[in-house]
């Protein structure tokens, strides 16, 4: 698997340039970046542009309430059990299944950390590894997951077998490995079979094993390499997740908190039925995807972010011994919890998997997955919210239903569309650093896409697209012409991972 670069060059009369990357490359979805330089040759402006569009929210209406969390899932190939958890947890509330079976409420935790493992290992070892092991300015033709089989096949391994071991968490939970069924609204519709329980158990502690060393590995090169990690950005951000009613991460379910870029309390506790109270979207014209931001402090200083590192940053503590002493290393090595390091995304993603991994094992452990206690139902309502940690990020799902059961209103605010500012801070920061007179240079390329890639973003999600995820870098003069481009060509996420 290799990429091959395209560079298109055009000039003008004017002195200014813009430079175009499209598309970018080992992410989900379709995007460019456009760089715009002044008449100095320096940095005037830098934007990473959605080109996609799908609509999902509006072909939705019409539909079933009961259909909706195995449609709505299809927006995306890469983090469905997350949508599809999070439109039945929406459901559930209309519904009127305020309180889930244990064995429901237990599977459906035991699906979401499945997904949190295999969609981390896909993105750390297949994605971003590369980058890491061989460095950023290494030829394109070995900076891939093939070159990484070739010369690190332990790393490789350890990758496979996460991978592998999440999607077999899916599959024995949804179904299917991708777009499964099993959240229903109410509760699920399977539990686990002894057999399945001993199956999946039998391969917990190589999972756990495998996640720690990739741990070792990751604090090891961040130590070797503060100059590349501080390349790829560094500024703080607002953070915000949600926890459980201790403070504790909880990746499926919990109240909002988000924290300022000194790590103080803007709000904390607040039910996801609130979220349009705390939380807004700005649209600009020139992307599809939108620019949400804390109603309280305005678009301007109420831009936020998403994901492991503010995950791991902004809970008080992680409720499994090996992830809470990762993420307590980590928070020292970084200097504090307010660290603003684009690369620590990465450093928090093992934290993740290594929680996930010790939270199956523990569910895995838990006689509630065999019982046969699987759906309740309660006083219907018209309305249903429901908010979850998709691995990204922070994930809303909202509905409304009619008398006849059809939706008549979707909301879907997605961990990618939260991100937006800071990936468009994240190539700013890193255009700034290495743009050199008006010449684009591979260095250049190499840093912006792994910069933007540290946000592990699905563009795709983010639009609700239907479609690739490419990256264009152009450099434009000052009345918009453009004079330089480099267009890298892509392959599909399913390409990409397999």
């Amino acid at each position: 698997m290799t990429n091959t670069t395209k560079i298109q060059e055009t000039k003008t009369d004017t002195d200014m340039r813009r430079i175009v990357i499209d598309p970018v490359t080992r992410v989900e979805g379709h995007g460019k970046v456009t760089i715009l330089l002044d008449n100095e040759g320096a940095v005037k402006q830098a934007r990473l542009h959605i080109v996609e569009f799908r609509g999902f929210e509006r072909f939705i209406q019409g539909r079933l309430l009961w259909e909706v969390p195995v449609i709505v899932q299809r927006l995306c190939g890469i983090c469905p059990v997350s949508h599809h958890l999070g439109a039945a947890k929406a459901m559930d509330m209309i519904v009127g299944a305020d309180e889930l079976t244990p064995t429901a409420e237990k599977m459906r935790r035991l699906m979401h950390y499945g997904q949190i493992v295999q969609s981390h290992a896909t993105h750390f070892f297949y994605l971003a590894s590369p980058d890491l092991l061989f460095g950023f300015d290494a030829p394109m033709q070995k900076r891939n997951a093939g070159g990484v089989v070739m010369e690190h096949p332990d790393m490789a391994h350890r990758g496979v077998r996460l991978r592998k071991y999440g999607q077999k968490i899916i599959e024995t939970t949804a179904g299917k490995r991708i777009h499964g069924t099993g959240a229903i609204p109410g509760g699920i519709n399977k539990n686990l079979t002894p057999v399945e329980r001993d199956r999946l158990l039998a391969d917990a502690d190589q999972a756990i094993k495998d996640a720690c060393d990739a741990l070792e590995f990751i604090k090891k090169y961040m130590e070797k390499h503060q100059d590349d990690a501080e390349a790829l950005g560094a500024f703080t951000s607002n953070r915000l997740c949600i926890l459980d009613s201790d403070g504790a991460m909880d990746l499926y379910d919990g109240t909002l908190r988000a924290v300022d870029r000194q790590d103080k309390i803007i709000f904390e506790n607040e039910p996801v039925v609130n979220y349009l109270q705390h939380v807004a979207e700005e649209v600009r014209n020139w992307t599809y995807m939108k620019f949400p931001f804390i109603r309280q402090l305005g678009p301007k200083e109420g831009w936020y972010s998403v994901g492991s590192l503010p995950r791991v940053t902004a809970c008080d503590y992680i409720d499994t011994p090996l992830a809470e002493k990762a993420r307590r290393e980590m928070i020292e090595a970084l200097g504090g919890k307010a660290s603003g390091l684009t690369m620590a995304y990465h450093w928090a993603r093992i934290i993740e998997i290594i929680h996930g991994a010790e939270k199956i094992k523990l569910l895995l452990q838990d006689p509630d997955l065999l019982r046969n206690e699987l759906v309740v139902k309660g006083k219907r309502k018209d309305e249903g919210i429901s908010v979850i940690e998709a691995p990204r990020g922070t994930l809303f799902h909202h509905y409304r239903v009619d008398r006849n059961d059809q939706v008549s209103m979707a909301n879907i605010i997605v961990s990618t569309t939260q991100n937006n500012e800071p990936m468009n801070r994240a190539v700013e920061y890193v255009a700034r650093r290495y743009l050199q007179g008006t010449e684009i240079t591979e260095s250049m390329l190499n840093h912006i896409e792994a910069a933007i890639r540290a946000y592990d973003p699905c563009l795709s999600c983010a639009t609700h697209a239907v479609g690739h995820m490419p990256l264009s870098v152009s450099l434009c003069n000052e009345q918009g012409d453009i004079i330089d481009r480099k267009n890298r060509a892509y392959f599909n996420s399913q390409q990409c991972i397999i």
